[in-house]
């Protein structure tokens, strides 16, 4: 994976300027509008939560016009918290994605769904988010407030991304997905606007990389 394809930067204004149909698949992870940061933080001083630096990246969904021009650049499409965009995707689907996380905790959701583009039927992929980490919030291995493991972006890509297809990310995160990539071999462009984060899954993506060197 070529890592000067991940930029930090608005991704509305980079897509206006790609050309109809530039990616295979878009799979993206857009703010849900529910203050997830701010949300997490409120369990504050729980035994093994961290605690993450509170903005507003999570207080909108992306504007009608993202979905718009997400839609003109892929051509096809899988959109982590679709439930929460029916209003703008405006197109019906028989095939949601599930990350099935397992472990139970009343604090958040069990489950989350991602809307597609396939004709397929609906899919489930289980595993507990500690264990597909890794890691879990008691030791700070999480990045971001809302990352996914690498093994559910492998599974994403190996069930529905064909070889030489070209992957776009429009909110990059914490690199999980670039990570995924990069094992698998798909060429990825990603945009991440907040530096912090862009800098972090950056040097977690070269750490990455450099492990599979020495290896």
């Amino acid at each position: 994976m070529n890592i000067n394809k991940l930029h930090n930067g608005d991704c509305l204004e980079a897509m206006k300027l790609m050309k109809e149909n530039q990616f295979d698949l878009a799979i993206v992870d857009p703010p849900y509008g529910i203050g997830i940061d701010k949300a997490m933080n409120s369990n504050k001083g729980r035994q093994g939560f961290k605690q993450y630096k509170e903005t507003e990246w999570d207080n909108e969904t992306p504007s009608q016009e993202y979905f718009d021009e997400l839609f003109r650049v892929s051509k096809n499409q899988i959109i982590w918290g679709g439930n929460y965009f029916i209003d703008k995707i405006k197109k019906p689907t028989q095939c949601f994605l599930i990350w099935n996380k397992v472990q139970r905790d009343f604090t958040m959701s069990d489950a989350e769904l991602a809307w597609s583009s396939f004709n397929k039927t609906i899919r489930c992929f289980d595993m507990s988010r500690g264990s597909a980490m890794g890691c879990n919030n008691k030791n700070g291995g999480k990045l971001h407030p809302t990352q996914k493991p690498v093994k559910l972006y492998e599974w994403l890509l190996m069930n529905n991304a064909k070889e030489g297809d070209k992957i776009l990310d429009t909110h990059l995160g914490s690199g999980s997905i670039a990570i995924a990539c990069h094992n698998l071999g798909f060429d990825l462009t990603g945009y991440e606007l907040d530096k912090e984060y862009f800098d972090n899954a950056i040097k977690r993506i070269k750490n990455h990389q450099a492990q599979l060197r020495i290896i």
